[in-house]
């Protein structure tokens, strides 16, 4: 049982622990049979070494050198255009070979990877911390939610994938963390520090890459509104003043270092222009990563991670209660949803699945440890015998890459899984045509997730009433005058603004959603409750 701050922190350790050295085990991983790391992998690795060397972007004499050659065996393909001068910029923002840079100059490829498993560590233990504190889930079940989540596709994976995936959804993370964090007392407002993490966080997700700047802004957005609704005018003001400085700074920077206004601009590959990135797109045909990024036979999270199709029910629910923070959490993960499905170039790549959501999986993960925690007893035997696929995925793809069988990246699909297997014939391809027996399971995969979602919404809306009506002692639902007299009471008692709503502590939870500890982990003497 998790009891005051210090057995949160502890716990939470734990958590991290268990699951940054389950991921480690994939570091050594080959990505294709011709390199250990593939794609955009090297290039990072690359610039990470530069920027410990000689402390900058300039990559030329790493690639002259063959400094590759330790982690991609054959020729490294040239991404960065190749200046005048000679100079080459890889085509990637630099804020996660900044972060490597130490971990790669000292330890190699292997040391940077180490790194990301760590990372990944601490990404379980602050979603093991947010689902207790912001939304009152049980000590036992969130530390469970997150461990089986971090130890599954595809966040173990990109734990060790030298990408900004999971670096980003920790930055997110934390970023929903402090701008939810409750207010110190007789202020209503963001504390300072809080704030300037806040905007720490939004500053940090676009330098990861600026694909991420959806779910920064929307951050952002839920940062300045927290500020208004408190009548904190100067903070307001001050909060902008260096949101609008970043940008500003962000774009003259990236002029000055790859040419254009995105790190795009120093790419070989887009020589129309760095917004060719996104494609021609066709807006029509991308509304199919919709549900594809959830049910793909090949690229989906459901087909390594079948847990992951409570996601649906889980924000259906949240949303129907809106316990505090609900609004900004669900607009994050609609945010990077959509980027997902219309910006992205295409969710079908060189790379493992999943990689354009990951930024905001561990907020999914927080609403399905809440909507666990409302199951029945044998509800959540079920969502976890579910979610021991996943888990079985990743062992038997680990086991499959490090036998020999294939590779992580260039024929992962070749796992030996035998649910993967058996699941995967009545999923949606969305790499074929939308035709035939493929827009039958489309369709089929449409009305389930729809009709999972409205019979969360009801489940949930049942569930209030009755809770109205045993706070009432015993009032009748079907008595129109008694629930609107309740109604109006509660309203009076409790009352909740479209600011409270959307960040929401400038009260706190009530009931079931009540988080049982302080926002420090120090010891104190509040104490958080299991839940059966």
């Amino acid at each position: 049982m998790v009891g005051d701050g210090a057995g949160l922190c502890r716990h939470s350790l734990i958590v991290g622990a268990i699951v940054a050295v389950v991921v480690a085990v994939g570091a050594p991983t080959r990505a294709t049979y011709g390199a250990r790391t593939t794609a955009d992998e090297p290039h990072y690795l690359l610039t990470a070494i530069s920027l410990w060397e000689d402390q900058d972007l300039d990559v030329r004499d790493e690639r002259g050198e063959g400094r590759y050659l330790d982690f991609h065996e054959v020729m490294l393909p040239l991404q960065a255009e190749v200046q005048a001068s000679g100079r080459q910029v890889a085509p990637h923002d630099p804020l996660l070979p900044a972060v490597l840079a130490p971990a790669a100059g000292l330890g190699g490829w292997l040391g940077a990877k180490l790194f990301l498993a760590g990372l990944a560590g601490g990404l379980a233990a602050l979603t093991t911390v947010v689902a207790i504190r912001r939304f009152g889930v049980g000590g036992r079940l969130a530390a469970t939610v997150a461990v089986v989540a971090g130890v599954s596709p595809p966040l173990a994976i990109y734990g060790t994938q030298v990408y900004p995936e999971l670096p980003a959804a920790l930055v997110a993370l934390a970023g929903f963390w402090w701008v939810t964090s409750p207010p110190s007392i007789g202020d209503q407002g963001l504390r300072t520090r809080h704030a300037v993490a806040v905007v720490a966080t939004v500053v940090a997700l676009p330098w990861l890459s600026v694909k991420y700047a959806p779910v920064a802004a929307v951050l952002a957005v839920g940062l300045l509104w927290r500020l208004g609704a408190a009548g904190r005018r100067r903070r307001l003001a001050w909060a902008g003043a260096g949101l609008v400085a970043a940008g500003a700074m962000f774009l003259f920077l990236h002029r000055w270092w790859y040419g254009g206004w995105t790190a795009y601009a120093s790419g070989s590959h887009f020589k129309d222009g760095e917004f060719t990135v996104v494609g021609d797109p066709n807006y029509a045909g991308r509304t199919r990563r919709l549900v594809g990024l959830l049910v793909d036979r090949h690229f989906g999270l459901a087909v390594w991670q079948p847990a992951a199709l409570a996601i649906v029910p889980a924000v259906a629910a949240l949303l129907r209660r809106r316990p505090p923070g609900t609004v900004l959490l669900a607009a994050m993960i609609v945010a990077g949803w959509l980027n997902a499905t219309f910006v992205a170039l295409t969710m079908h790549g060189w790379w493992w699945p999943g990689r354009q959501v990951v930024v905001v999986l561990p907020l999914a993960v927080v609403a399905i440890a809440w909507w666990v925690q409302r199951l029945s007893a044998p509800g959540r035997v079920i969502v976890g015998v579910i979610a021991g696929f996943g888990v079985l995925a990743y062992g038997l793809l680990l086991a499959g890459v490090l036998g020999g069988r294939h590779t992580l990246i260039v024929d992962f699909s070749r796992t030996v899984d035998p649910f993967v297997r058996l699941v995967r014939p009545v999923l949606p391809d969305g790499t074929a045509p939308l035709a035939g027996s493929n827009a039958w399971w489309t369709a089929a995969w449409i009305v389930v997730m729809v009709g999972a979602a409205v019979v969360s919404w009801r489940a949930t809306s049942g569930h209030e009433r009755r809770r109205r009506q045993a706070r009432s002692g015993g009032l009748r639902s079907d008595d129109p005058v008694q629930v609107g007299v309740q109604r109006e009471a509660e309203h009076i008692a409790a009352p909740s603004g479209v600011g409270k709503r959307l960040i929401g502590l400038a009260s706190r939870p009530s009931g079931d959603d009540e988080p049982g500890v302080p926002d420090s982990c120090p010891h104190g003497s509040h104490q958080l409750t299991e839940r059966s």
